[in-house]
């Protein structure tokens, strides 16, 4: 087996408390993109872009999350309101990929969503395959309107995921897998 397909087979989310520097440098964020941007796009109409938080942008993103989560729950405690302004302060890297779906009398909205979780799954493999830890998350930050407005997201834009990305403290036990014989019929 080759190593690529050795490394796909490895691959498991890493929590980004288990993501540590360094981080990818700015010419593998570059790959990164470039396989993320890799997918399936019928019509080629790029239904999702990328919104890149790393460095300070992450202690500035986890001040929006901090108000924010503060307005809504009034009677959080410190140490709740510490751990939402630094839930994207762990990973070095994290990659908000933002979905739009663009009106097409041919190509259906669901397609288009699927493309940009294409996105987030290439941007695992990525990670993956130059040896850096990821995770896909959505949460609360991925739907709240304040939120997705700080980040600059119009009214027709949704998260699709934030990917976490970093150099792997600590390796997560693997979770069980489908067995190939539960899933699998043919036609």
């Amino acid at each position: 087996m080759n190593d690529s397909l050795s490394r796909l087979l490895q691959r498991r989310s890493v929590p980004p408390r288990w993501l540590g520097a360094p981080g990818p440098s700015e010419q593998e964020v570059e790959i990164l993109l470039k396989v993320a941007s890799r997918v399936p796009d019928h019509g080629k109409l790029v239904p999702w872009r990328f919104i890149l938080i790393q460095g300070e942008s992450r202690q500035r993103f986890g001040d929006v999350l901090a108000t924010t989560f503060q307005a809504d729950n009034p009677g959080a405690s410190g140490e709740q309101v510490a751990a939402e302004r630094e839930r994207f302060a762990q990973a070095p890297l994290v990659i908000a990929v933002v979905s739009r779906v663009v009106p097409h009398v041919k190509i259906p909205d669901w397609e288009q969503v699927l493309s940009a979780g294409a996105v987030c799954m290439n941007l695992l493999n990525g990670a993956t395959a130059l040896g850096y830890g990821a995770s896909w998350l959505s949460g609360w930050a991925a739907f709240d309107r304040r939120v997705l407005d700080a980040l600059g997201l119009k009214p027709d834009e949704r998260i699709a995921g934030y990917v976490h990305i970093g150099t792997i403290k600590e390796t997560p036990a693997d979770r069980d897998r489908p067995s190939l014989d539960d899933i699998v019929t043919r036609f």
